[in-house]
């Protein structure tokens, strides 16, 4: 995956920026011995801010940007001008993209709709000039409030696309083949496994004007969930599916049990998705008799609904479509439209990334903000500094 275009975990540093320092100003002009306290307040840090963008496929672009850090407020000025604040980053992501703590692992947001904004990490406010603390017992107050720190945080970004059907099966089951047949898109195909070296989206269309996703992964074998294979890097990508499409060969040595293996693994990933609608499929079934289809049909999973078909000869098709279409549109799905994310631990992590060392400046502050009450208590007192 290392020269592949297709990039969906990515880990970067952000920092916010931090709050402009208060004026302890005072105002001077002739004929004005006493002018009093006019300093202006600091400008507020800028914000690190999460975009979905439709037009976007992958994370790649972040790959090369490691770094995103926000500018910081301006200190305020004399004739209680305000500093100017610091400027945004906006960082533009692909719709599915979401986001988790680099250092816990926890879940912190996902972008699902094109042009949503999250604003991830919260710039600094300014510092209040001196002219707010003037009262009728302390009118020359000689200090001010200091900016708010900045927020510095690691975070992974988990691009999930948003598909409707996901496919799932052992290596060499027939899901690329299957997919170039019912929509427009060229997935690589091969006599060998693991063709499928990264996730594909293709558009179903169904009875006239009407379609779906579907997306298809890498194989998954038994261990998946544990690191094996090519499986797990990808399972995420069928989190957000409605409809999970179990293909199993015909040539199978057993296809109960290979549908258990394959659920055993979706379930160890992410138990959520063990209650999204299922919908079995028994692929290269061009080289079964009627007799012998039959047979096998009483030997198929209870409480799941099957089909036969073959991608080849386009047996059964239309009928899946029909199932899958049924499938998306339930009631039940239509409930279930919200899902858990599961948080990142050591199985679900991408090892090139995680060991990805970050060079901080030295001058950043290492303090987590103040909450606003604390902070309005904090003041910089100059006459405490001088006296030591």
């Amino acid at each position: 995956m290392a020269d592949s275009n297709f990039i969906d975990y990515v880990k970067i540093l952000c920092r916010s920026g931090k709050g402009g320092a208060g004026s302890r100003h005072f105002h001077r002009a002739k004929y004005v011995p006493k002018g009093g306290p006019d300093g202006g307040d600091g400008g507020r840090g800028g914000h690190i801010i999460l975009k979905g963008n439709r037009h976007m496929w992958t994370l790649l672009p972040l790959r090369y940007q490691r770094h995103v850090f926000a500018t910081d407020g301006q200190s305020g000025g004399a004739g209680r001008s305000f500093g100017k604040d610091g400027e945004d980053r906006i960082i533009e992501v692909p719709v599915g993209t979401a986001v988790f703590d680099a250092e816990t692992g926890a879940y912190i947001c996902e972008i699902t709709e094109d042009g949503q904004e999250i604003k991830l990490l919260r710039g600094g406010k300014g510092g209040l000039g001196n002219w707010h603390f003037a009262t009728s017992t302390n009118r020359a107050p000689r200090y001010a409030q200091p900016g708010q720190p900045a927020i510095e945080k690691a975070v992974v970004l988990e691009l999930k696309l948003l598909g409707d059907v996901g496919l799932v099966g052992f290596p060499n089951a027939g899901k690329s083949t299957l997919l170039s047949a019912i929509s427009a898109a060229k997935p690589k195909i091969g006599d060998y496994p693991f063709t499928t070296m990264e996730p594909s989206l293709g558009i179903v269309n169904y009875r006239g004007d009407k379609s779906f996703v579907m997306a298809d992964i890498p194989g998954i074998i038994e261990g998946a969930s544990e690191g094996k294979g090519l499986g797990l890097r990808f399972l995420r990508h069928i989190e957000r599916n409605a409809v999970l499409l179990f293909m199993i060969p015909a040539d199978s040595d057993d296809i109960r049990r290979d549908y258990e293996i394959l659920l055993k693994e979706l379930r160890e990933f992410n138990p959520d998705l063990a209650d999204k609608s299922r919908v079995l499929a028994i692929s290269k079934s061009d080289m079964l008799d009627d007799e012998l289809r039959e047979e096998m049909s009483k030997e198929l999973p209870e409480g799941v609904s099957s089909v036969f078909i073959s991608a080849v000869t386009g047996q059964g098709l239309t009928e899946l479509k029909d199932l899958l279409w049924r499938e998306i549109n339930s009631e039940d799905n239509q409930v279930k439209s919200t899902m858990t994310h599961r948080d990142l631990d050591v199985r679900h992590r991408v090892e090139e990334e995680d060991e990805f060392i970050f060079h901080q400046d030295d001058d950043v502050e290492d303090e987590l903000p103040l909450d606003d009450e604390a902070w309005e208590n904090e003041f910089w007192d100059e006459e405490d500094q001088v006296n030591g």
